[in-house]
């Protein structure tokens, strides 16, 4: 999530919103576009409708992203930090945590069953259960002016950055959500942002393909870093070929493609990326008529599922809607 903070944020009361997107058992998603496709090879079996896209209810704005392993979707919403789940083999969602008002920004599963939020400008890390939607934990991390925007599980935990302050925040990785985050400050050549709120630095955030390193986007500098998680030396990635990270926001690594989503370009730039993180070669771009000031990305059934957050949209009318777009890797 970058840019003028007005512009991120919704408009009018949350109160008006909250309680607009209905929870209770998973149903059809409405909006959800089939690609219809024959589980028995064309052998006569019945069609099953598989969404390439998936909508969410009106009155929930949605900006982060985590698919587990089995095609379970999460998105979480800048109105009031509901949390939204839906089957991307069935194109089924509902609720799954209803907010309370701090918003929901980036969102990740660790190995044990949870989501990792980012909860923006409240300064919170919450930790939610995957299945039930239960928050199980609510960090500090930090106070004043933060904006806790995004997150990557690797490198022996959570990282989350904020895009207000030249840090990281880091919840180790375990069983125990319990511990408050720790604080890694960015040095090295990194970019400074400048204080109080009304520039947006460290973004979107994910692992090298190896594993070792992180790779932070800085908005204010529209550059790309690859950051040591146990000094917080930052150093830029030479970006070969072209491409940008200009008005870059969500981050994702699959194998050693990286895929930046750009929110007001309306499009997303696709790397080939060293194993180590420290170069990368513009392969191409993706854009989509769908696409309304996309967020966030995660890689699944061999497609890439983009959120819409629709920055521009009017959300003080409690039906204004949009949700996640896929399209071909």
């Amino acid at each position: 999530m970058t840019g003028p903070l007005a512009r991120r944020r919704f408009i009018g009361a949350a109160a008006v919103l909250a309680g607009a997107a209905v929870a209770g058992p998973l149903a059809p998603l409405a909006g959800a576009h089939a690609t219809g496709q024959d589980p028995d090879g064309g052998r006569g079996g019945a069609v099953r409708p598989r969404p390439d896209a998936v909508a969410t209810p009106p009155g929930f704005q949605p900006e982060g992203i985590a698919v587990s392993s089995g095609g379970l979707l999460y998105t979480g919403s800048l109105i009031d930090g509901s949390i939204y789940r839906a089957d991307l083999a069935t194109g089924a969602g509902r609720v799954i945590t209803r907010g309370e008002g701090p918003m929901s920004v980036g969102m990740k599963l660790d190995g044990h069953g949870r989501l990792l939020v980012a909860g923006g400008d409240s300064g919170q890390i919450r930790v939610v259960h995957a299945g039930d939607g239960r928050v199980l934990a609510t960090h500090r991390a930090a106070t004043g002016t933060a904006f806790v925007n995004d997150v990557v599980v690797g490198c022996g935990g959570a990282w989350f950055t904020d895009s207000f302050n030249d840090v990281l925040y880091f919840l180790p990785a375990g069983r125990d959500r319990d511990a408050a985050p720790r604080t890694l400050a960015l040095g090295g050549a990194w970019t400074p942002t400048p204080p109080g709120g009304g520039h947006w630095g460290a973004n979107g955030i994910e692992r090298t393909p190896d594993g070792r390193a992180l790779l932070v986007v800085n908005d204010n500098a529209q550059a790309l870093f690859r950051v040591d998680p146990r000094t917080g030396a930052a150093a830029g990635v030479p970006l070969d070929g072209g491409g940008s990270v200009g008005n870059g926001d969500g981050l994702a690594v699959h194998g050693r493609t990286l895929y930046v989503v750009r929110n007001w370009d309306y499009a997303v730039d696709v790397f080939a990326i060293g194993a180590d993180g420290r170069r990368a070669r513009f392969v191409k771009r993706i854009t989509d008529p769908r696409f309304d000031e996309p967020t966030t990305a995660a890689v699944h059934g061999g497609r890439l599922w983009v959120v819409n957050a629709a920055f521009d949209s009017d959300w003080s009318d409690p039906a204004t809607a949009s949700g996640v777009v896929s399209c071909p890797l």
